[in-house]
Formats: C-alpha cells, sequence, structure tokens
C-alpha cells in the first residue's frame, strides 16, 4: 500500500502531520485494544510499515522519486541515490525532517502501559501475538577535526537523561552516520529493540581542512625563506614533521606530503596532506632592507603580472 494512502495523509504532508496520523492509527488499531480486529491489525501494520519509511528524509525523498518502493526496496530502474544525495532540490533536507533526539519511544511507552491497564494488568505475553521492532532514534553529534580524523570516543545525553557511549571512527566524514543496534525505541512483544543512528557534523580546525582523505594547511614563510630554500616545520594531523621548501618558492604554490593525510573508514593506506605556501613579510620594514630592496630592484626589477591585460 502507498505509504501516504496508509497513513491517510497526503504526499505534502509535514514531518509533524505524518507522526500525529500515525499515533492516530496506533491509538485506534492497536490489536491489544481490539482482540480479534483483523482489519484494525491490518491497518496498524501497514500504518507501521508506513511510518518507517516516511519518517527517514532521505527514504521519502527517494520513494517519491520512484527509486524504491513501499517496502523501501530498489525498484530495477532506479537511479543511484548517492546521485541525488546532495541535490538541491531534494524537498526533505533541512526543513521537513523529524527531531533527530526525540522518537515514538516514550508514547509507546505511555500507551502499553494504558493498555495493559485497560486489560486488567496483561503483560507483553498476553498481546495475541503481536510483535514490533523498535523505532530507530536520529541524533547529531558534533565531533572535533582531529577525532574525525584518527578516531575517538564521546558520550551523548538521551532525551531520558541517561548517558549513551560512542566510539568514533578514524576518518569519518562529515554527515556519515554511525549505527550502534539496540541503542533505539524499545520492541514490541518479540520484536528487537530499534537502533541509534548518529549523523555526525564534523567542527572546523583552526589549521587543517580536509578535502576527501587529503589535508590542507596554509604555511606562511619569510622573505628569505622563498628566496633561500629552508627547511621548515609542518603541522600534520599525526605530528609535527620537517619540509623543504625550494628555493624561489612563490605564495599559492603547493607541496605535498604523502601519506601524512586521513586513513578513510576501513582502510589503512593514508591520504596526503597539501602544504601551500604564504609569503608573509617582516612585521616592520627598517631603513636596511628597504635600502637592500630599492637597490635590488634597480638592477633586477621583473614584471610577474605581465600578460595579465586584457
Amino acid at each position: 500500500m502507498d505509504p501516504y494512502e496508509a497513513l491517510g495523509v497526503k504526499k505534502t504532508a509535514s514531518a509533524e502531520e505524518i507522526k500525529k496520523a500515525y499515533r492516530k492509527i496506533v491509538k485506534e488499531s492497536h490489536p491489544d485494544l481490539n482482540p480479534g480486529d483483523t482489519a484494525g491489525e491490518e491497518r496498524f501494520k501497514a500504518a507501521a510499515n508506513a511510518y518507517d519509511l516516511l519518517k527517514d528524509p532521505e527514504k521519502r525523498a527517494q520513494y517519491d522519486r520512484g527509486e524504491i518502493d513501499a517496502q523501501g526496496q530498489d525498484r530495477p530502474e532506479a537511479h543511484f541515490y548517492r546521485s541525488y544525495a546532495g541535490a538541491r532540490d531534494n524537498p526533505y533536507r533541512g526543513g521537513q525532517q523529524f527531531d533527530e533526539s526525540e522518537d515514538l519511544s516514550d508514547f509507546f511507552t505511555d500507551f502499553m502501559r494504558q493498555a495493559r491497564g485497560a486489560r486488567g494488568g496483561a503483560g507483553h505475553d498476553h498481546m495475541h501475538g503481536f510483535h514490533a521492532d523498535g523505532a530507530d532514534i536520529r541524533y547529531r553529534l558534533e565531533v572535533p577535526f582531529m577525532d574525525a580524523a584518527l578516531g575517538g570516543s564521546t558520550r551523548i545525553t538521551l532525551p531520558d537523561g541517561s548517558a549513551l557511549g560512542v566510539q568514533i571512527p578514524r576518518g569519518i566524514e562529515d554527515g556519515q552516520t554511525i549505527r550502534l543496534r539496540g541503542k533505539g525505541g524499545p520492541a514490541v512483544g518479540k520484536g528487537r529493540p530499534g537502533d541509534a543512528l548518529i549523523t555526525i557534523s564534523v567542527a572546523p580546525h583552526k589549521i587543517f581542512s580536509r578535502e576527501g582523505d587529503t589535508v590542507r594547511v596554509v604555511l606562511p614563510i619569510t622573505f628569505d625563506e622563498a628566496v633561500l630554500g629552508a627547511k621548515v616545520e609542518v603541522p600534520t594531523i599525526s605530528g609535527p614533521v620537517n619540509l623543504s621548501i625550494p628555493k624561489g618558492a612563490s605564495s599559492g604554490q603547493v607541496l605535498r606530503l604523502r601519506e601524512r593525510g586521513i586513513a578513510p573508514r576501513g582502510r589503512d593506506k593514508r591520504g596526503d596532506q597539501l602544504v601551500e605556501l604564504k609569503i608573509v613579510a617582516p612585521p616592520a620594514i627598517d631603513d636596511e632592507l628597504a635600502g637592500f630592496m630599492e637597490g635590488w630592484r634597480r638592477k633586477h626589477a621583473y614584471d610577474p603580472r605581465k600578460g595579465m591585460k586584457p
């Protein structure tokens, strides 16, 4: 069944409207409150499947484009979703999203407590064979640049006040998701607990930037180092190393430090680090330097902007 039809909402429904529709169906058609109502149980199951698909902005966008069916399976003619993941016209990125730190766990807990009371204290063992997996819970977590590059660990606080330990895999990128199995919403009956899905946001670094597995850094150098060449210390994510500056180096020139970048998840070989040179003038120009440069310019003047005229 079309998931929108199963929930009784329009295709343009907001995330909150979808959630409200699902809660209403749970209250009206849950098998524990309506024993023997086969039609109601089928409606409940269809709504649960529909909500599981539509609560995920990416899956919802895939379904609306016809890339997956109502069960979340790829259609034979579908394009790969990665081609569209960053599309600017994806209507579910940014605005219409479910709250990352909230799902229906509390709702189901209260609902099942009421259901057991309505049936004289009957527990999950008397739910007429109905079982359902727990809901996945989504979170967003900002991690330091170095933890994302080298790996690390942190803790996040859950809505109920408890803490959950999270291992940050080495090389994880901004926007990637960590799945913690069984750390999501509680199951019903013999279902399995949901998962915690943690989307990573990598904080910017004051020195390093990242392009895939490549790390970039801008390295200031002096006039004399640029003219005469030098060996200088360069920071890398795994500690400082010495780099040879060639004679006659220019601002904007890029040097490469091989395998000083980031090792992607699941691989040992690291990317490279690119070092962009930036010539920095002295903080003060004294008479000696000014006189030397004036004399040098009279004998060796050159035009680095030659050829730039339109």
